[in-house]
């Protein structure tokens, strides 16, 4: 007995690390991703803004409808709501001041969010799709089917991209609005500005999408496992599906990340410029434009301009320091 037990000790203490050793990929990344602090607390900044966004308008409508103290709280809350009480400081009351209008800065900039974050997400899933189905066709079928899809993108990329998003704005709002009188559908020509925004921004934003799609499966296509499904006779759309791009997903996902931030900046910009979003709606960009407008000699209403402008760099912040953490966390050479 006494011989056997040291050696049932060390079966058990080498076994523990093995049993450790057999996490998935995926639990590897995520205990190397809550390692970096700045990027979990972004990712709790985001979450707790997406909370808020969600939120916000219920909770007044609850206080609203409980009655009439609840209604005087309310006043002005909602975005579309004026009231007197114009260019009122930050306090009790309203939290981040009041604007132009008097309505409540807080509703204002949540709203502002909503708007600003649907844009990022929605151009994001747009460039997504593109990008990803663009660059795995190429990188699969090689050739000269992948040097013209991969020229194209060069001569995309190559265009600035900005005016590309302002001239089909310009240019097909009209046309668009039109379109929709034509087939009765009168309830989206308020949100013919918003639609170009999105998918014009989206159609600029995956061309680093579709390069680094095409890079992963260049590099994947000649795996064993690859040329064992062909072996078995699955067809190029099957292995593309099935095996390639679901190995993609960990490089897309922190793309993912940093194109969001990139393309709320955009938004906001050209919502600054006036061709963006447009009013009774509210953007980030839209309401930094609005407090520009009332910087004058005489008095300078701060808060117009200072709390959706930090709120705009927080957001894009917390998002790249989110991306970041992801890029770490997916990079094996970092793994102890």
């Amino acid at each position: 007995m006494t011989e056997v037990q040291p050696t049932t000790n060390t079966a058990l203490s080498v076994a523990r690390p093995d049993t450790a050793g057999h996490a998935t990929p995926n639990q590897r990344a995520w205990r190397r991703f809550k390692r970096n602090r700045l990027a979990v607390w972004s990712l709790r900044f985001v979450a707790l803004l997406i909370l808020l966004i969600i939120s916000w308008p219920i909770c007044l409508r609850v206080v609203s409808a409980s009655g009439k103290a609840g209604s005087q709280w309310v006043q002005g809350r909602y975005p579309e709501q004026l009231s007197d009480d114009q260019f009122q400081k930050p306090s009790a009351r309203h939290w981040l001041g009041t604007d132009v209008h008097g309505r409540d800065l807080f509703s204002r900039v949540i709203s502002g969010a909503q708007v600003s974050l649907l844009v990022g997400l929605v151009g994001t899933t747009v460039s997504l799709v593109i990008g990803v189905l663009w660059g795995a066709t190429a990188g699969y079928a090689g050739g000269k089917l992948d040097s013209a899809l991969m020229r194209l993108v060069d001569i995309l990329y190559s265009l600035p991209s900005i005016i590309f998003v302002i001239v089909l704005i310009t240019t097909l709002e009209g046309v668009l609005g039109k379109w929709f009188d034509a087939m009765g559908i009168v309830s989206l020509r308020g949100t013919t500005r918003l639609l170009l925004l999105v998918v014009g921004l989206g159609s600029v934003s995956w061309l680093n999408m579709a390069r680094i799609v095409r890079g992963q499966v260049l590099s994947l296509k000649e795996r064993a496992f690859v040329e064992a499904s062909r072996a078995l006779g699955a067809g190029p759309f099957r292995i593309l599906a099935r095996h390639i791009v679901p190995h993609t997903l960990g490089v897309v996902i922190v793309y993912l990340t940093l194109t969001v931030p990139a393309i709320m900046l955009y938004e906001s910009f050209l919502s600054y410029l006036g061709l963006g979003i447009q009013p009774p709606m509210a953007s980030w960009g839209t309401l930094i434009a609005e407090g520009a407008d009332q910087i004058n000699p005489i008095r300078i209403y701060w808060w117009l301009i200072v709390f959706p402008g930090f709120l705009l760099i927080f957001t894009m912040l917390a998002l790249t320091f989110v991306g970041d953490g992801l890029r770490d966390a997916w990079d094996v050479r970092g793994e102890e």
